[in-house]
């Protein structure tokens, strides 16, 4: 069959689109497969892999636009390319219409009371738009990954230098003045705020908060290294301080995976100091309780704990939706492994902390343990749990919580061993997600449930979102259910199932209890949060630079925000980029 492709230099688009333009081109008359990607080494190596070889594909750079299509006839392959190009510009009128600033200062003048640049272009890039941004008076959410320690470090200096909040890198959720960013979830407006080093977590403890009962005042995403010794937590420390001085916020919860001892005993410090009720979720981590603080090991008891100080109500804690022995008895000999595929970071650190105490350690490739590190991550070695949002799982290839596909195939991989007697997954919704994200995995959950007794698996997942997000999480829970999988009301429930089931099929637990983490002597210095306040104080209006699935959430939203036509700057060519940085310095 003839491939037929074109690179298209220095021609940058986002991977959503991409994404979206490529299925419209499979699906063209006599295509047998196409590709629309970016011209990385990782993206090459798919597009030679799906068999779109041509001969000037190996001179394509990772800032190159790469069309490639295989048909029945060299014309059929050719009009699918022109399809993609066509659809590549309507995408990107229909984002922007009309004039597209070029660069954020640009954009600030076009939409002058903007508050928030909201960034998600390569990490090798974000440090330009994020200092641009900074230095014009806005807020950063930096949701790029991939970006170097010491960026993450200058980036948050210059930003609370400015008294800025700089969220991120790596920060995949906020909500600020009621406006959704990134992955967020629709929920309620309340009394509790949140800061969180946790994109998945804070989307879990937001939406089981809102299906409690309760409300949320704003949601502060830091990026998961805030909490290292390198950064020493600073967009968490101004997070905290911003709601304590919050009117309308009267319970704070602050949620990671444990951090850096000094980072957690400082911050454990401001919590107790900061004058408002603090449940405090460092998953795994218990914290010394006292001085209005409460610790929280799970992000469900979190969302209780914080319902429960804001209302006075409680929540009630009910039982397991099925009975694990019974599941048991139901699998074949040999099967006695738990295998979890998440997409979420947070929700799959949660998972391998609950599951160690039914069956011991816990293979993965964000392991608990040096020693239980899975390598390679691609193949599973007894109990195992794989955070398959990871960068190296995402190199080339979009978040699984847009592109299940390679999660997808995981689920047939692990389904086929016949070893594996679980298959734990999350399904995590919210702006911006994959619009059916249990619609692609059901069509996978029958084939597997088909195999018959004996030869299938238990399949536990939990619903991260709520019944207001697009996606619609009663739907979403009603149709894996449908399908024949074990759906409980939290990630936390779900590890639990997953591993009550291994249990009964032989494994055996092994404690994981570290000490509680206590308080700094006294806590450190408050920074000054009077930009953040402002920015508290109502909706924000944005500029958004790289994706442009973001930009669409935020108009569905009612935001103002104008898009930037970003490109790579120097055209994406390292030699250019490195002289650029040495005239700048």
């Amino acid at each position: 069959m003839p491939v037929v492709g074109v690179i298209r230099r220095g021609a940058y688009v986002d991977s959503v689109a991409l994404m979206l333009v490529q299925r419209e081109a499979r699906a063209a008359p006599g295509v047998e497969e196409a590709g629309c990607v970016m011209g990385t080494e990782a993206n090459k190596a798919l597009l030679r892999e799906a068999g779109l070889d041509f001969p000037d594909l190996a001179t394509a750079g990772p800032d190159d636009l790469v069309l490639a299509a295989r048909g029945v006839t060299e014309e059929a392959a050719r009009a699918a390319i022109a399809l993609a190009a066509d659809a590549l510009a309507r995408r990107r009128q229909a984002a922007a219409p009309g004039y597209r600033p070029r660069t954020v200062a640009a954009a600030v003048r076009q939409l002058p009371e903007a508050t928030l640049a909201l960034i998600s272009v390569p990490g090798r890039f974000a440090r330009g738009p994020a200092q641009e941004a900074l230095d014009a008076g806005l807020h950063v959410l930096l949701f790029s990954d991939n970006v170097p320690l010491e960026d993450e470090v200058a980036l948050k200096a210059r930003a609370a230098a400015r008294g800025l909040l700089c969220m991120g890198p790596d920060c995949g959720t906020a909500i600020v003045g009621g406006a959704a960013l990134g992955f967020a979830n629709r929920v309620r407006r309340g009394p509790i705020g949140l800061v969180g080093a946790a994109g998945t977590g804070l989307q879990e403890v937001t939406a089981l908060i809102h299906r409690f009962g309760g409300g949320i005042t704003h949601a502060i995403g830091t990026g998961g290294r805030d909490l290292s010794a390198a950064v020493g937590g600073v967009t968490m420390l101004q997070g905290l301080r911003a709601l304590a001085l919050d009117p309308a916020t009267e319970v704070i919860v602050l949620v990671g995976k444990p951090p850096a001892p000094e980072v957690a005993a400082a911050l454990l410090a401001a919590a107790r100091a900061c004058g408002k009720p603090v449940v405090v979720c460092f998953v795994g981590a218990p914290v010394e309780a006292g001085g209005g603080v409460e610790s929280a090991t799970t992000l469900e008891d979190a969302a209780r704990l914080a319902v429960r100080r804001a209302s006075g109500a409680d929540p009630g804690v009910p039982g397991l939706r099925a009975l694990p022995a019974q599941e048991a008895a139901r699998l074949g000999p040999g099967q006695r492994y738990v295998r979890g595929l998440y997409a979420g970071g947070t929700l799959c650190y949660e998972a391998l902390v609950l599951l160690r105490g039914h069956v011991g350690p816990v293979a993965s490739n964000t392991p608990l343990r040096p020693d239980e590190q899975l390598d390679p991550p691609t193949r599973s070695r007894g109990h195992t749990v794989v955070d398959m949002g990871a960068d190296e799982f995402t190199q080339g290839r979009l978040h699984p919580m847009l592109d299940p596909t390679l999660r997808l195939q995981r689920l047939q991989q692990e389904a086929a061993d016949p070893e594996t007697a679980v298959l734990l997954f999350d399904v995590v919704l919210g702006y911006g997600a994959h619009p059916d994200p249990a619609g692609t995995l059901v069509p996978v959950v029958r084939d597997l449930r088909a195999r018959g007794p004996g030869g299938s698996v238990c399949l536990v997942a939990s619903v991260c979102g709520t019944d207001d997000d697009p996606q619609n999480a009663a739907a979403q829970r009603a149709a894996l259910v449908d399908a024949g999988v074990l759906v409980e009301d939290s990630n936390a429930r779900a590890a639990r199932l997953a591993g009550l089931i291994a249990e009964a099929r032989g494994s055996r637990g092994e404690p994981w209890s570290p000490p509680p983490i206590a308080p700094a002597a006294s806590p450190p210095p408050w920074p000054d949060v009077g930009n953040v306040r402002r920015l508290l104080q109502a909706p924000p209006a944005v500029i958004n630079v790289g994706l442009e699935l973001f930009a669409e959430s935020l108009q569905a939203q009612g935001v103002p925000v104008v898009a930037v036509d970003w490109q790579p700057p120097a055209g994406g060519k390292k030699h250019l980029l490195d002289l650029l940085d040495k005239l700048e310095a």
